[in-house]
């Protein structure tokens, strides 16, 4: 029995396969899809951290940085 692995690559060379990936390029490549494709990954980021938290890198008014080394 092949591996996942070995399957998607079985089904990326099939006809079926390169249709269905170069239909996932087109549709990566909308600047409608590009804009909610950011959207997902900027809360994809934010997810578990409260609210109000900042993340690594991101200061808050009035806040500074770690002191210089």
């Amino acid at each position: 029995m092949a591996g996942l692995l070995g399957k998607v690559a079985r089904f990326a060379g099939s006809p079926q396969g390169r249709a269905a990936i170069g239909k996932a390029k087109t549709a990566a490549n909308d600047p409608e899809n590009r804009a909610k494709i950011d959207g997902l990954v900027g809360k994809v980021k934010d997810r578990g951290r409260g609210p109000g938290q900042q993340g690594p890198g991101q200061q808050g008014p009035g806040q500074q940085g770690p002191p210089p080394p």
